[in-house]
């Protein structure tokens, strides 16, 4: 059976299969419902109350966000929807690297907690290690976030 535009426009908001998917990558405990907002102490950067929060559609750079995000807590990957508009991330986008690869975006406006992904599997340690000392490095030699 064939739609066109206005069938589809009435079926009105919801999850479909077509549907873009966002992860959220972090160590705080959340639940289906909350809501991730600007305010809170940073992962990156300075470290200081972010101005923005992030999502990626790529699981692996959610894998990273939770490997690399400060705290005691067991790491997290949640499923989340944007309640306003996104953006690409500035610090993994045209202005370090050409186009968008991880699919990485920042908003003002908070997400939705919509379900967690429970299992998957992060990098190798050692892969983590490196990359931990790499943003260390660049900390040192005063190469900051864009989106401080």
């Amino acid at each position: 059976m064939k739609q066109n535009q206005n069938d589809l426009k009435s079926i009105g908001q919801g999850a479909t299969p077509f549907s873009q998917t966002y992860f959220h990558g972090t160590k705080a405990d959340l639940k289906v419902g909350d809501l991730i907002e600007v305010g809170f102490n940073s992962n990156y950067g300075q470290k200081k109350n972010a101005k923005y929060i992030f999502l990626t559609a790529t699981l692996d750079a959610a894998i990273w966000g939770a490997e690399l995000s400060l705290g005691e807590g067991r790491e997290r990957i949640y499923l989340v929807e944007p309640t306003g508009e996104i953006e690409d991330d500035p610090d993994l986008t045209d202005k370090k690297f050409p186009g968008n690869p991880t699919k990485s975006y920042r908003s003002t406006e908070p997400f939705r907690v919509v379900g967690e992904v429970t299992v998957w599997q992060g990098h190798p340690a050692e892969q983590v290690k490196t990359m931990k000392e790499h943003l260390e490095k660049l900390k040192e030699q005063g190469v900051n976030s864009l989106n401080d």
